[in-house]
């Protein structure tokens, strides 16, 4: 029988696993994982305790048109409800917690701002028409700030939108147009974030860990601590690959493929080289070295033309840094102060942005527990910033340079607390810092072909899965892009006839576009 080789053990190679026994007939036990780290999951992880502090690095979210995503979890039992499918989970916990945000933006006395307003300009409305109607091959090389006047930046709009989903100035035109074509049935409810969707856990609890006891029950081989170095690619104009190299305990050894093996590659990572702090030191930042991930990729673009460019996404990580923190306490009483606040309860309130802090400050109560095992009288809640490298408002230091305890301190005195609530608060907090140097290399400036077809031209068995592989019309830095990449790699080396549903276009919807039109209109 023929084997599956996936390299790493993200979101796409477990999608991809899964796909191919339900959708190839494969065999669990002719699948085989290999994965650089100790544990599974890539960048959807989560860990920690009451007693040394929850983290995770990122949350993830999700809207209704995830079909890709939700096609697969449709089949994985739940853990909480194995009578229930994640799939069904999700959607039961979006309709007793769904999202209504009423503080979406808060300003520099802390106060709530009227986020309904857009506050575009006549030429705000226009350049973003525009950059929606321009083709995209135009947009090769391009900035978001090449298609804007500064002004578009200050607007209540790019505070939103730059802080759901990460996206700064310098990033790129393409993959911002992508998102205006890819989510324009969320612009009316983009204040109130009520078309957003979130896991019951955080996504290392809901979506990997029901996946891998799903492929692990199908007799899947997990081989962690087990770096690809090289795979060997048989001469000429097709593109197989005949070996791979990897390392595992100090030792290099060679994997030799048989005719119908197939190999899928996870190329790029975005939280490579992460590193965390703690409540009283600061993350390092490591930007130096290349995770397997990366020099993989970088080894088999220097072998064959066609196979992307790495050094576009992981040579300028200045452009690429943020920052995230997890709080965890047994400390209700920040909670109580932000539902007041918010006028939200934790898990309905989603993204609360400090417009006007230097570091552009985010942070979201979720429901709670938000980790599966995590104790009725623990709390935890998350935050993140764009601009790490700036100082302070309060805290006069870059973000990057501050201890867990001095972020928690920047964010405190953003909200009108009083002195005394911010000290107990502070006292209570265990603050886990994440420096992720890559973390939004995948929407660095770009042209055609600096990504790799999923499945190159002329690959019989060699494809190419997650975030740095290119699917027209999707959008990287989410779940369903990973899991479109890894059905499309599945359905096309095997030339299956049931292929990944059509990425979804809201603008070919006219009420679609009308409400949207309104939407920019606001005032």
């Amino acid at each position: 029988m023929a084997k599956a080789y996936l390299v790493g053990s993200g979101i796409a190679s477990l999608s991809a696993a899964a796909f191919l026994i339900r959708e190839a007939g494969f065999s669990g036990e002719d699948i085989v994982i290999l994965e650089e780290q100790d544990r599974e999951g890539g960048s959807l992880d989560a860990a920690g305790s009451p007693e040394t502090g929850y983290t995770m690095r990122g949350g993830r979210m999700f809207e209704v048109h995830f079909e890709c995503t939700y096609d697969l979890l449709s089949s994985i039992p739940s853990l909480d409800d194995p009578s229930k499918s994640v799939t069904e989970d999700t959607f039961a916990f979006h309709d007793d917690f769904a999202w209504n945000d009423h503080a979406r933006l808060v300003d520099a006395a802390g106060k709530v701002i009227d986020a309904h307003a857009m506050t575009f300009s006549e030429r705000d409305r226009l350049e973003l028409v525009t950059c929606v109607a321009t083709p995209e091959h135009k947009l090769d090389g391009k900035r978001i700030a090449d298609l804007f006047h500064p002004d578009f930046f200050s607007t209540n709009f790019w505070a939103m939108w730059c802080t759901t989903f990460a996206f700064e100035p310098w990033h790129s035109a393409i993959e911002f147009r992508r998102y205006l074509n890819r989510f324009v049935h969320l612009f009316k409810t983009f204040d109130s974030m009520s078309g957003i969707y979130r896991t019951r856990f955080n996504q290392f609890d809901s979506i990997v860990r029901p996946l891998h006891a799903w492929l692990t029950e199908q007799g899947v081989t997990f081989r962690l601590g087990t770096r690809v170095t090289d795979l060997g690619l048989a001469p000429g104009d097709r593109l197989t690959a005949e070996s791979i190299t990897v390392e595992r305990a100090g030792r290099s050894d060679r994997i030799i493929l048989e005719d119908g093996d197939l190999v899928m590659v996870t190329n790029g990572s975005m939280t490579a080289n992460s590193t965390l702090g703690s409540t009283d030191t600061v993350p390092a930042l490591d930007a130096d070295t290349r995770s397997g991930a990366w020099q993989l990729w970088e080894t088999l673009a220097a072998k064959r033309a066609g196979l992307g460019d790495p050094r576009v996404f992981d040579s300028t990580p200045d452009d690429s840094t943020w920052e995230s923190f997890t709080v965890t306490t047994k400390d209700p009483s920040f909670f109580q102060l932000m539902e007041k606040f918010s006028g939200s309860e934790a898990g309905k309130g989603g993204l609360i942005t400090f417009k006007d802090s230097s570091w552009l400050l985010t942070i979201v109560l979720n429901h709670q527990p938000h980790f599966r095992e995590q104790p009725e009288d623990t709390f935890v809640w998350w935050g993140y910033a764009l601009f790490p490298d700036k100082e302070g408002d309060f805290v006069r230091k870059k973000m990057r340079d501050c201890t867990g305890r001095e972020i928690l301190d920047e964010v405190l005195q953003h909200l009108p607390f009083e002195q005394e609530q911010r000290a107990g608060i502070r006292d209570a907090s265990i603050v886990i810092p994440a420096l992720m140097p890559y973390i939004t290399s995948q929407f660095l400036v770009r042209k055609t072909g600096d990504r790799p077809p999923v499945v190159p031209e002329n690959s019989t068995n060699l494809a190419f899965i997650g975030q740095y592989a290119e699917v027209p019309d999707d959008v990287v830095f989410t779940v369903e892009y990973s899991v479109r990449t890894a059905w499309t790699a599945v359905a096309e080396l095997l030339g299956l006839d049931r292929q990944p549903p059509a990425v979804f276009k809201g603008a070919h919807d006219p009420k679609v576009l009308v409400e949207a039109l309104q939407t920019l209109h606001r005032r």
